[in-house]
């Protein structure tokens, strides 16, 4: 492509989302670290997700130094229903070596700011070219798909080796006036226009510079491979109530999926003849009476999927309980951090309860 489209595709773009842009809370500041924030929070979720839990968090954090010295559980309660939950601690994780190691300024080159704890190649470009005016590339799926399009890129975004690609198209293309408007111009455009299945073509601002709508392939791009098969997990969760009201938790690992979370006790049934009752014996150090069921449903993570029944029970006996598990009052139960299954199973069995 020539120096002259480069220029007109960009200008274009950017005059487009200087207008057109929504109105968004992290588009209110250049902080590098609320735009740090919201950039970790929207990856893997919608904005309209995004939008509440970003208020809170800066409310509660406003500074880096407040999330470099909180509780990882209240942190963690805090990002709650986002998922993701590697996110929160990784961030946290990145924010104490600013504040440590750089003295509480967030690095503005890509070297530095690489180097920090949860920040990739996306991250490190969005934030200094948001918050510092800095032409770098940020190349998530959504850009990668945005420019297969206007470019006619056929290389399989699915391929690590193709994203090296995309990332020097963006340079090329670089709006060097304003970085920011630029990258988050192809954000935008992805998010709203150039959309996964039928994109608005017609509204679409650089629709004269798309090869794709040219040749009447936008619906074929981007080319990428179906991933492996995610492995299924039938999964039996009970909430398991005391005399005394108290409902039985168990912390998990500290490292893996969902790591440090509260959960009700979760099993695998080993064969089809087991039963709920022995395996949580087995596991638990506690027999129980398994009664009505409250919940099934299908939860997704991005590598493998929960089956998940869940069921209501009583406390037997308790023999010897496993060191992760721990009796809480409703209340208390309330304010674990839990993750979004967990969390579908409680409210469904409060409300069948009439607890609010």
């Amino acid at each position: 492509m020539n120096e002259l489209y480069n220029k007109q595709m960009s200008e274009a773009l950017v005059s487009w989302f200087l207008e057109e842009k929504r109105d968004l809370p992290w588009r209110k500041t250049t902080d590098p670290y609320k735009i740090w924030v919201s950039e970790v929070m929207l990856q893997q979720t919608k904005v309209d997700t995004v939008i509440p839990y970003y208020e809170r968090f800066i409310s509660k954090y406003p500074s880096l130094e407040s999330l470099a010295e909180a509780d990882e559980g209240e942190l963690l309660k805090e990002w709650e229903g986002l998922g993701y939950y590697s996110r929160a601690r990784n961030l946290q994780a990145g924010v104490k070596e600013v504040v440590e190691e750089y003295n509480s300024i967030v690095p503005n080159n890509r070297k530095e700011i690489s180097k920090l704890k949860g920040v990739g190649p996306y991250t490190a470009g969005a934030v200094l070219s948001i918050a510092y005016g800095v032409p770098e590339h940020a190349v998530d799926g959504n850009v990668m798909r945005v420019l297969s399009r206007i470019l006619l890129i056929k290389e399989d975004i699915a391929k690590p080796k193709t994203k090296k690609i995309f990332e020097d198209a963006v340079m090329n293309l670089m709006y060097e006036e304003n970085p920011s408007a630029f990258n988050q111009g192809l954000m935008e455009l992805g998010a709203i226009i150039c959309t996964p299945k039928k994109p608005k073509c017609l509204l679409c601002p650089v629709r004269e510079f798309c090869s794709a709508f040219y040749e009447g392939v936008q619906e074929e791009l981007p080319v990428k491979t179906i991933n492996k098969k995610t492995k299924l997990h039938k999964m039996k969760a009970v909430v398991i109530q005391r005399d005394d009201g108290k409902i039985l938790l168990e912390k998990r690992p500290s490292k893996g999926l969902l790591a440090n979370m509260w959960q009700f006790p979760m099993v695998e049934l080993p064969t089809a003849t087991h039963t709920v009752e022995e395996v949580v014996e087995l596991d638990y150090g506690i027999e129980i009476q398994k009664g009505n069921e409250i919940l099934s449903f299908k939860h997704i993570f991005s590598h493998l999927v929960w089956e998940v029944e869940s069921f209501e029970a009583e406390l037997i006996n308790e023999k010897k309980l496993s060191l992760n598990g721990q009796w809480y009052s409703i209340e208390e139960v309330n304010n674990q951090p839990m993750p979004i299954p967990v969390l579908k199973i409680w409210n469904a069995w409060k409300e069948r309860k009439n607890i609010t």
